[in-house]
């Protein structure tokens, strides 16, 4: 056969399965539906928790007046974000392994790409400026009311935002220029970028750069300043003549640190790994780590272990209970 009739039949397949690619399969957690069962109760316990946990964390924040300051003003941030970032995928990931119902548009893949990346992005942001929060309070204290003002808060609150919206368009614009021909089968329990790589027949030379360049740019830079944020403060604590006093610093740092790493190193392996068939199960599992466990842990360590939240929930708590009675 003529080589240029063979390349236009092969150009013209691959224009009929692109536009056959209307919807994407999710991919199942497990195949036994006894796994898949027991994983769909887990799902929903940590999600609960999750809502339960952040959701405290807000009314607290809001409600005393003790807690309007601007450590408090970027927990509560933090929570709606953990609460939306964890809302876009679990849920849906609970129906889908207990209907087996695996499908999902290609509308709705792009918006779940679109709103994991702002939320992340966001979330790793807000990270940054709790972490500068806490050296300035420990490192600076004679200058934190001028550093930390209201002004400051809530202009790094929009730019967080903007940043995050930014960010979430250009790669979603970018990954959905591409055609998939391949297979409409996305190995992930949840649309994200690496897995849609895999189906595209088109070059995704573009789309590996750009994950490869934020990654290294805000994934890296952001780790070294939170990192350097910590150690500052360690070598501050160490000064510290109450052992009591360094030891309350050491167990709060350490906990910020180990989730910071857990979301940003699974964050960077999942996006930087080679688009390649690999072990599904290990994708799942870094994906988990980046888009679960950070939003289910961080009410526990940011928050629920503070003495001051504590108090102001128990104080809540008994007022409604008091005006239940009355």
């Amino acid at each position: 056969m003529d080589p240029f009739i063979l390349q236009m039949t092969k150009n013209f397949q691959s224009m009929v399965n692109v536009s056959l690619v209307t919807e994407f399969l999710l991919e199942d957690f497990a195949e036994m539906w006894e796994l898949r069962l027991l994983l769909s109760m887990m799902l929903p316990m940590m999600y609960l928790a999750t809502l339960l946990g952040n959701l405290i964390i807000i009314t607290v924040t809001t409600i005393d007046e003790n807690l309007h300051t601007p450590m408090y003003f970027f927990l509560r941030n933090l929570s709606i974000t953990d609460i939306c970032y964890i809302s876009i995928t679990v849920p849906n990931a609970c129906v889908n392994t207990l209907t087996d119902n695996r499908t999902i548009s290609v509308v709705g893949c792009a918006t779940q790409i679109f709103l994991v990346i702002f939320c992340a992005c966001v979330e790793i942001l807000f990270l940054i400026i709790m972490a500068h929060d806490r050296y300035v309070a420990i490192c600076q204290p004679l200058h934190y009311p001028v550093i930390m003002s209201h002004k400051f808060c809530v202009k790094s609150t929009l730019v967080s935002l903007l940043c995050g919206l930014t960010h979430a368009a250009l790669h979603t614009g970018n990954t959905f220029r591409l055609s998939f021909c391949q297979s409409n089968v996305v190995h992930q329990f949840f649309c994200d970028i690496p897995s849609l790589l895999k189906l595209s027949c088109s070059d995704t030379f573009s789309n590996k750069l750009l994950n490869l360049l934020c990654v290294m740019g805000m994934g890296g830079s952001s780790f070294i300043f939170i990192v350097t944020s910590y150690v500052r403060i360690f070598s501050t604590v160490l000064k510290f003549p109450v052992k009591e006093e360094r030891g309350k610093a050491f167990s709060t740092c350490v906990p910020h640190i180990i989730v910071v790493s857990v979301f940003l190193i699974s964050g960077s392996t999942v996006y930087l790994r080679p688009p390649v068939r690999s072990e599904m199960i290990q994708d799942m599992i870094f994906s988990v780590l980046y888009a679960i466990v950070p939003p289910f842990l961080n009410p526990v360590i940011y928050s629920l272990r503070n003495k001051q939240v504590k108090e102001a929930a128990g104080k809540v708590i008994l007022g409604k209970l008091y005006l239940g009675k009355s």
